[in-house]
């Protein structure tokens, strides 16, 4: 079995960040989704967890950092070409995310940052590693 990765997202309207990620291109789960969660299907293997508060708090003994007002992390999606990079981010604006610094082309790797409607941080990326520096 492959490895797989769950990134549980603290979320306010489950309703909203459900049509934010489909206007994305990803569907969700239905077995994994109810009133107080929504599985996310990014591809085989990951998978967002939007839950909202209330649920996530059954999971994290911690505060609920504000990720508007203070960096949680930075969730890196790799894309296959700078259009898709392009096309994904724009979507994402399209749907209620903000661009949070300007795009990044370092020739090699292009990618640009949107914050969903919660303020969770996605860098999408598309890199060309055979033309990454060697120092």
């Amino acid at each position: 079995m492959s490895s797989m990765i769950f990134v549980n997202l603290p979320i306010r309207d489950l309703a909203a960040s459900m049509a934010y990620y489909k206007a994305l291109g990803f569907d969700h789960n239905p077995q994994f989704t109810d009133e107080t969660a929504a599985c996310i299907v990014i591809s085989d293997t990951i998978f967002v967890m939007a839950l909202t508060h209330e649920k996530f708090k059954e999971f994290a003994r911690l505060p609920i950092s504000d990720a508007k007002k203070e960096t949680q992390a930075l969730y890196a999606l790799s894309r296959d070409s700078r259009e898709a990079v392009d096309a994904i981010a724009e979507a994402g604006l399209k749907a209620g995310g903000k661009e949070v610094r300007d795009r990044q082309d370092m020739g090699f790797m292009y990618s640009r940052a949107v914050a969903d409607l919660d303020g969770h941080v996605w860098e999408y990326v598309w890199m060309d590693m055979s033309g990454m520096p060697t120092e």
